[in-house]
């Protein structure tokens, strides 16, 4: 009898040892593998923009009359007059050290640069990417339970015109209307041109040229949310487990919020942490679009010059973020899904 208690003992001490070596080792595995990504898009970032067609001596002075000489001057200053070789290894050594070089446009650091655009990047796209998570999660939700309802139907038609609908487009369109026919709304930036002010004034102000851009933003990533969302909680509604949470008695509110919401909420950790990563890079387009000064609007400008520290610095921090909030993602859906351990 106690050799049998024993056994059994050792067999369940033995499983959970198994079990959190194989959740370690997954874990080892994709930090590793967002550690290789990472180094590869370092990398691919320098050769990348190395390929534009553009001259950058010739761009940063707006002079096509330049001699052989001038132009070798000028690629001298900025270190592109070196070879590829050695661009590429100074390259690797600044930003393993965290410099990030200095903008060949107006010669600041490009970490200056981008800590500035940052603010206004976090801004517009977490307020926007809040706000499409909350509304959409929720239509997904309430469309998916009451499939082939009135609500449903329509919701799922708006969000697939949405989801279709190119955010740039949606932004000249409102920008035509609100802020141009009926001058409800500012064309663009993110302060009056006459001053924002101080307190309730200067928030007012910041709001005023906020709601625009985000609203693009929000209701083209909503329809992301809704779609997953409500294919997701579809599935579940076949589960077996559904069909016994009510048999035992459950009111379908919680048999919904207890039980299928969580599970169907699942599939959508991966969209909403990659949805989060680009919170950093912005939307270049919309920040473009609406003149605001974040991290997209600085990258398009920079592509224009060509700025090629500013666009490594960028590409870079965007690739980042975006691999970080995959692999948070990822991890996420290790540790609360025993089914990816055992794939």
């Amino acid at each position: 009898m106690l050799d049998g208690a024993r056994a059994a003992a050792e067999e369940r001490s033995g499983t959970g040892a198994a079990r959190s070596y194989g959740l370690a080792r997954t874990l080892s595995v994709k930090v590793l593998s967002a550690v290789i990504t990472l180094f590869v898009v370092l990398v691919g970032n320098f050769f990348l923009f190395r390929v534009l067609p553009a001259d950058p001596a010739k761009n940063l002075t707006h002079n096509s009359a330049l001699t052989a000489s001038q132009l070798a001057a000028i690629n001298r200053t900025f270190g592109l007059g070196l070879p590829l070789p050695q661009q590429f290894w100074n390259y690797l050594v600044q930003t393993f050290h965290g410099n990030l070089g200095r903008s060949f446009v107006n010669e600041l650091p490009v970490s200056q640069l981008i800590s500035q655009a940052l603010w206004p990047t976090i801004l517009l796209v977490g307020t926007s990417t809040l706000l499409s998570t909350v509304i959409g999660v929720w239509i997904g939700i309430r469309g998916g339970w009451n499939r082939g309802s009135r609500f449903d139907r329509s919701s799922t038609a708006f969000v697939n015109v949405l989801y279709a609908m190119p955010d740039f487009w949606l932004g000249m369109v409102l920008l035509i209307a609100l802020a141009g026919k009926l001058a409800i709304f500012p064309d663009g930036g993110m302060h009056s041109f006459t001053g924002a002010g101080s307190g309730l004034s200067g928030l007012g102000d910041l709001l005023w040229h906020l709601t625009l851009p985000c609203l693009v933003l929000t209701l083209v990533y909503l329809a992301e949310y809704s779609l997953v969302m409500r294919s997701s909680l579809i599935d579940e509604l076949q589960a077996d487990y559904l069909l016994t949470a009510r048999a035992k008695g459950l009111r379908d509110d919680l048999v919904r919020r207890r039980h299928a919401v969580p599970n169907a909420l699942l599939p959508s950790i991966t969209l909403i942490m990659l949805n989060l990563g680009f919170v950093i890079s912005g939307a270049i387009t919309t920040e473009t679009v609406f003149s605001w000064p974040g991290l997209g609007r600085l990258s398009y400008v920079a592509l224009n010059a060509p700025d090629y520290p500013t666009l490594e610095g960028t590409f870079l921090l965007f690739s980042a973020a975006v691999i970080v909030a995959n692999l948070i993602g990822d991890l996420l859906l290790t540790v609360f899904d025993p089914r990816v351990r055992q794939a």
